[in-house]
């Protein structure tokens, strides 16, 4: 554990790239297999379940410490992190547990089979036998909410080069289904598993945002110009009669779109193909929101089968009969899975339509009226592009319509984590509804560091009101939100959500008065 205690110290410390890969390259030197398989599981979400509920460890902090619970909510909001905030209170350590990452976690593991006094007697040893920094990752690795401080483009990075592999290779390796428990550390990152595993995705192929229109998109001739959809974007698996979904987000999310399944394991041959899952209802597109139905479900009723149909856009392919085709030009592979889908039924599945203009301004004006259809904008990819792995300026863009926006103002606030927990910086922002203010969204970006200080002081000063961590504050301070998207909510008070908001501008100009209604918010409603 001191060994991944230091390394998680030294990530969390630095926003140097060249400081992070070598202390990822000092634990990739010292550690033992088992803990550098669990170093990666918890970078990649494969963690145990939570054990021990954190209401019993908030109850066992404040019986070993004898502090009050408003005291201990005080010290909670300051901190900002639970799993800190125990580590901090409690008393010194009388010894010392010598273990290492793995058989932390066999221990973790194993406490689903205790009942709460063993796990109570369990914990309050571990609690009197760690240092602050060891007993702050326990705590972590009790809660499930472990996240470390690198990017998966980081992390391959540091692994790659350590090791002398192929970042893309090593990507490609780390992806898809393993365990700790069935894998060893050396043959996962040199890909011994990724043929015997049927399902294995491969990394995606990213976008930046455009830079320069007018310079980039001289001849319109070299892009395959699509329109950007608001799903989730997918791999379709089918090897050997068997079928996978995999999300960008490395889950396997097969089971909760069976109407695709079913379509796929109809067609013939073997392929990898990457497309976005969407919502779709006589032919039409429909908002996220009503996609987000269908996320999540362990069950997928009939009735919501009927209520919210999905479809699956293909923008490419990636394997045609156990052949990598990723180094083919866009051009290439268009072709081929135009050809794959020549013969075949289409229900849900449709080849994601490409966009025929003379000119830039009619492009603008396609881009321009692409909310239109619950588009986002438009994806520019070079007719030469090879499918790279994640992102790789000059041959793929998006091209997004402008963010929608309202003035709105700021009636909650609470304080963040790790470096951002001695500040408030996630804010809750409400617009009118007749005489009465209404909650809106949740924005936690988009402030200057300056910014921030200056609305903690407005904070400090002016809470009426104290929820736990939150505050309630004096509606004043009016901000300008952008959002990508908005769409019918049942499940928020104003009935509606909004799509990605974050906070564009500090409206000093406005007072409260000014800020959007309820009413012309919905128009925007498509």
């Amino acid at each position: 554990m001191k060994t991944f205690a230091s390394l998680v110290h030294a990530l969390d410390s630095t926003n140097k790239t060249n400081q992070k890969m070598e202390a990822i390259h000092h634990f990739l030197e010292v550690a033992e297999d088992k803990d550098k398989l669990w170093f990666l599981a918890l970078f990649s979400g494969r963690r145990p379940k939570r054990g021990v509920s954190t209401t019993l460890l908030r109850e066992w902090v404040k019986e070993i410490t004898s502090i009050p619970d408003w005291l201990f909510q005080e010290s909670y909001a300051s901190v900002g992190d639970l799993g800190e905030t125990i580590s901090l209170l409690l008393p010194p350590p009388i010894g010392y547990m010598d273990f290492s990452l793995a058989e932390w976690m066999d221990k973790i593991h194993n406490l689903s089979r205790y009942d709460e006094s063993q796990k109570k007697q369990f914990i309050l040893q571990v609690w009197a036998n760690l240092p602050h920094q060891e007993r702050f990752i326990f705590n972590k690795l009790l809660g499930g909410s472990f996240r470390l401080g690198v990017s998966t483009k980081g992390l391959i990075n540091a692994i790659s080069s350590y090791y002398n592999l192929e970042a893309s290779a090593v990507s490609h390796s780390i992806m898809g289904e393993w365990t700790v428990e069935n894998s060893s550390f050396e043959e996962l990152i040199h890909g011994q598993y990724v043929d015997s595993n049927l399902s294995k995705p491969y990394p995606f192929c990213l976008a930046y945002p455009i830079e320069g229109v007018e310079q980039t998109l001289i001849d319109l001739k070299d892009w395959q110009i699509e329109y950007k959809w608001d799903g989730i974007r997918g791999q379709v698996i089918k090897r050997n009669q068997e079928v996978f979904i995999w999300s960008r987000g490395e889950e396997l999310v097969t089971d909760q779109f069976p109407e695709i399944v079913e379509e796929i394991k109809n067609w013939e041959g073997d392929f990898v193909l990457d497309g976005e899952i969407l919502a779709i209802a006589d032919g039409e597109i429909l908002n996220f929101t009503a996609l987000q139905k269908r996320l999540n479900r362990k069950v997928i009723s009939k009735k919501l089968l009927e209520e919210v149909p999905i479809g699956l856009y293909l923008y490419d392919i990636l394997e045609i009969t156990h052949q990598d085709v990723r180094q083919e030009s866009m051009q290439a592979r268009r072709a081929l899975l135009e050809g794959l889908l020549a013969d075949k039924p289409l229900i849900n599945i449709k080849i994601s339509p490409l966009i025929q203009v003379d000119s830039l301004e009619s492009l603008k004006s396609v881009r321009e009226q692409a909310r239109d259809i619950n588009s986002e904008g438009l994806m520019l990819k070079h007719t030469n592009s090879v499918y790279h792995v994640g992102r790789k300026k000059g041959d793929w863009w998006k091209w997004k319509i402008d963010p929608l926006t309202i003035d709105a103002v700021l009636i909650y606030a609470q304080k963040g984590s790790g470096r951002r927990s001695s500040h408030y910086t996630d804010y809750t922002f409400a617009v009118r509804d007749g005489d009465n203010l209404v909650t809106i969204a949740k924005a936690y970006s988009g402030l200057t560091d300056k910014e921030i200080q200056e609305v903690s002081r407005f904070v400090n000063k002016n809470a009426v009101e104290k929820f736990g961590p939150v505050r309630t504050v004096k509606p004043e301070l009016v901000f300008e939100i952008a959002f990508e998207g908005i769409g019918w909510s049942t499940r928020h008070k104003a009935g509606v959500a909004l799509r990605f908001p974050r906070i564009l501008r500090w409206r000093k100009d406005k007072t409260v008065a000014e800020i959007d209604n309820l009413e012309s918010v919905k128009k925007l409603i498509h």
